[in-house]
């Protein structure tokens, strides 16, 4: 059965797979669907430690500030909400909780990442529904949302285009979209040298037999990481040129397009630090790196926001974010 057709047979939901052996990885380099499954399964558990994802006022306030930066605040919530690769559900239930929707439903094409999901939905007592499906063919009728919202989704779907006409279709008429934290291509392309640079020197300072025993990862660990790096080159298949991303919404049947860009010198401050974070012994840097880190992440975006947005154009920034609204008949 191929992805696509597991993924349709709702009444029969295919199962997790927490590990992808070497076979596995060979073939979703063949297959970009495959691989999506394969590495969110994989990553699902630890997921939300591995990028220091809370449900608590810290990623409420910077879920509803990533909304609001591109669509605005909405005067009254949302009614029905549907999330694109919702993952573990850090955009929806913190969405959910700044009263920017009432209720959702989280769909992935990752079992793994929807029932996580699920579960934090549940542990937080928000009314949201789980389900696996395949973003370029969505399984619900015609006008059943007022919002659709996804966070870092769009650069994995193979066929955008298909994707984002779906996401009009299964919008009620004034209904809008948002999707926020996509990478920009020249944006990305810093991002990952620093990211090379950082994870190389991590490794190898960190078996200096002063720093060994406190710092270094084992090699098991390590090879892990590969791993799941190899098949994140694999579901990683767009970067985005805003203007470009603007005309590909319109092609799809939105109007009202727009969008707004975000973290430059931020983002060459985090991304270093996310992969020298995962490249240490976990539990080695402590509260109070996590402190600093955020801080200056903050520091650093405010920056961004408030002197770099007006000076630098929009595609040096690293994240883009979009929205558009579904035409009344």
């Amino acid at each position: 059965m191929s992805v696509s057709d597991a993924v349709a047979a709702n009444h029969h939901e295919p199962a997790p797979q927490p590990n992808a052996t070497a076979e596995q990885v060979a073939e979703a380099w063949r297959d970009p669907k495959l691989a999506n499954v394969l590495y969110h399964d994989w990553e699902a558990g630890t997921y939300d430690a591995k990028w220091s994802i809370s449900y608590d006022e810290r990623c409420i306030t910077y879920a509803r500030d990533r909304f609001a930066a591109v669509a605005g605040h909405p005067e009254v919530p949302y009614g029905t909400a549907l999330e694109i690769g919702s993952g573990t559900g850090f955009f929806l239930l913190n969405l959910i909780q700044a009263d920017v929707m009432t209720r959702g439903t989280a769909s992935d094409i990752s079992p793994g990442m929807v029932q996580v999901a699920v579960r934090n939905a549940e542990a937080l007592g928000l009314e949201v529904d789980g389900r696996v499906v395949d973003a370029e063919t969505l399984p619900f009728d015609d006008d059943s949302f007022d919002l659709v919202v996804g966070h870092a989704v769009l650069h994995h779907i193979p066929d955008l285009e298909a994707s984002l006409r779906e996401v009009v279709r299964v919008l009620k008429p004034g209904g809008r979209f948002v999707f926020a934290g996509e990478p920009t291509a020249k944006g990305d392309r810093v991002a990952r040298a620093l990211s090379r640079a950082t994870w190389w020197a991590t490794t190898r300072v960190t078996q200096l037999p002063p720093l060994r025993q406190k710092w270094a990862q084992t090699q098991a660990a390590l090879d892990e990481s590969s791993r799941a790096a190899a098949l994140e080159a694999v579901v990683d298949l767009h970067t985005f040129d805003p203007a470009e991303l603007e005309r590909m919404c319109l092609r799809a049947g939105a109007v009202e397009v727009e969008t707004v860009t975000e973290e430059l010198t931020s983002s060459w401050f985090g991304w270093p630090v996310r992969t020298f974070e995962v490249a240490v012994k976990p539990g080695a840097l402590g509260w109070n790196w996590a402190v600093f880190a955020y801080r200056t992440w903050q520091g650093l975006n405010a920056l961004d926001s408030k002197v770099m947005s007006h000076v630098v154009p929009k595609q040096y920034f690293y994240n883009v974010s979009v929205t558009g609204v579904k035409p009344h008949a």
